[in-house]
């Protein structure tokens, strides 16, 4: 169990950090269905786990959907978002440590 908070990220979306260094963080978002992860870019390197649900993906332009078991990367800086589908879970590890999620 993770000893982070668990916050509110956008509507219908929470998020918790679940373990933490500063070279890597991993942190999971639990979306209601019809949440969106809006669209955004960052210096991190992202991988996503699709643990739980079905999302639509958009990164640089083109849409994926993902389902259970389903792990993808987002390079540096790709603008992307998603939109949930099924209810469900997104487990993300970031490089470095996403400092303004502490």
């Amino acid at each position: 169990m993770s000893d982070y908070p668990i916050v509110d990220a956008d509507p219908g979306v929470t998020r918790q950090v679940l373990a933490d260094h500063p070279d890597l963080m991993v942190v999971a978002f639990r979306f209601q269905k019809g949440a969106e992860g809006k669209l955004h870019n960052h210096p991190h390197v992202q991988s996503t786990h699709v643990k739980t649900g079905r999302f639509r993906f958009q990164m640089d332009g083109v849409e994926t959907e993902y389902g259970p078991g389903d792990t993808f990367v987002i390079p540096s800086n790709a603008v992307h978002g998603c939109v949930c589908l099924e209810p469900g879970t997104l487990v993300d590890c970031f490089t470095p440590r996403r400092d303004d999620f502490l």
